[in-house]
C-alpha cells in the first residue's frame, strides 16, 4: 500500500490530535486533547511558525511530523526544529517516517532553512538511526536546557506569547 504525505490543514486537526494522543500515551506523557487541538490550530494558522505533514496509508492516518521555525543568529537565518515525529506502530519500518522527514526536509530547503534540529531520547535507537540516515548528526559539545515559563495557556487561547 502506498504512503501519501500531505501538508496538514485545519481540517486534519482531529486526526492529528488522535495521532498525538497515541504518541503521548506511548511515551507516558500527560495529554490534553483541547490543548493539542488549539496548539495545532495555532501552528497551522501561521506558516511563519512552521508546518505539519501527515502520512496516510489508504485512508488511514499513519503518522505525522511537526516542523517549527525560528531565526538563529548562529546560522544567520531560519532554523527548523523537528518538534514531533510519530508513526503508528503498525506502520513502522515501512518507510513512513522516512517519507515524512523527506517532505519536511524538502520544504525546509525551499524555505532556505539553514539547519534542522531534533531531540532524541537516549533509548530511542530506532529514531536515532532514522535521523542519522537522513543526515542529522549529534553535537557532543552542546546540551539542550529548558525552562518552563507557564505560557501553555497562551497557545491554547491562540494569542502570541
Amino acid at each position: 500500500m502506498q504512503t501519501i504525505i500531505e501538508r496538514a490543514e485545519q481540517g486534519d486537526i482531529p486526526a492529528l490530535v488522535e495521532l498525538m494522543s497515541q504518541f503521548y500515551a506511548e511515551s507516558s506523557h500527560a495529554f490534553d486533547r483541547e490543548w493539542a487541538a488549539a496548539s495545532f490550530a495555532h501552528l497551522l494558522r501561521d506558516e511563519a511558525r512552521g508546518a505539519v505533514w501527515m502520512a496516510r496509508r489508504g485512508t488511514e492516518p499513519a503518522g505525522h511530523v511537526v516542523l517549527t521555525l525560528k531565526h538563529s543568529m548562529e546560522f544567520g537565518g531560519l532554523v527548523g526544529v523537528i518538534d514531533d515525529l510519530f508513526v503508528r506502530p503498525e506502520f513502522r519500518r515501512q518507510g513512513v517516517g522516512s517519507a515524512l522527514l523527506s517532505a519536511l526536509l524538502g520544504a525546509s530547503r525551499k524555505l532556505s532553512v539553514a539547519a534542522i534540529h531534533v531531540e532524541v531520547g537516549p533509548g530511542n535507537i530506532a529514531a536515532l538511526r532514522l535521523y542519522q540516515a537522513l543526515g542529522l548528526r549529534g553535537q557532543t559539545d552542546r546540551q539542550s536546557l529548558t525552562v518552563l515559563l507557564g505560557v501553555k495557556e497562551h497557545a491554547a487561547e491562540g494569542t502570541d506569547g
